[in-house]
């Protein structure tokens, strides 16, 4: 099995689809966030707090290098890396990628939800910001996102049994080689 790396804005559901896909294949499962996470010895918000995004997005692309070389892995990434220079080539080369894509209204709740783990959002309080944020952010990576081999509705991990059959989904839609 080649790489599976899951794309799409942040809360789009990698991770969450990530982990489940990985163990549905038995196979690693590896988060680009906690890997670079792991690597500096400090959070994502920690580290673009202290040494700014631009530090952040370097990380990134030597985390995307070091993971691209596993074999047989779910990788999470985060929603910046495919924009990196050279990052959907790498991916696409490798392994086969996949754009997650939920619906507007699950991708608002979720963002509401979590935006104080996430720094480019932390301070945003109302829906429409959010949603004005979002999309431009998606406007500009959309030229990324859209050199997925696959795009796929992932609007339906709020629980077990969404997440079962959501992958159950994702497997019958995706070859997996």
């Amino acid at each position: 099995m080649r790489p599976v790396f899951l794309i799409g804005y942040m809360c789009s559901g990698k991770t969450t689809l990530g982990r489940a896909l990985a163990a549905a294949l038995g196979c690693e499962f590896i988060d680009l966030d906690h890997y670079i996470e792991a690597q500096a010895g400090m959070k994502v918000r920690e580290i673009f707090a202290t040494q700014g995004e631009s530090a952040f997005r370097k990380m990134e692309r030597e985390a995307l290098s070091q993971a691209s070389s596993k074999v047989q892995a779910v990788i999470a990434c985060g929603g910046g890396t495919p924009c990196a220079p050279g990052a959907m080539d790498l991916m696409n080369s490798l392994g086969v990628t996949v754009c997650l894509k939920p619906l507007p209204h699950r991708l608002l709740q979720r963002l509401m939800h979590g935006r104080h783990k996430r720094p480019l959002i932390a301070n945003i309080q109302s829906e429409e910001e959010m949603m004005a944020f979002a999309n431009a952010k998606m406007s500009e990576r959309e030229p990324y996102y859209n050199q997925a081999q696959y795009q796929f509705d992932s609007s339906w991990l709020e629980n077990k049994t969404q997440i079962d059959r959501t992958i159950q989904d994702f497997l019958a839609q995706i070859p997996i080689e």
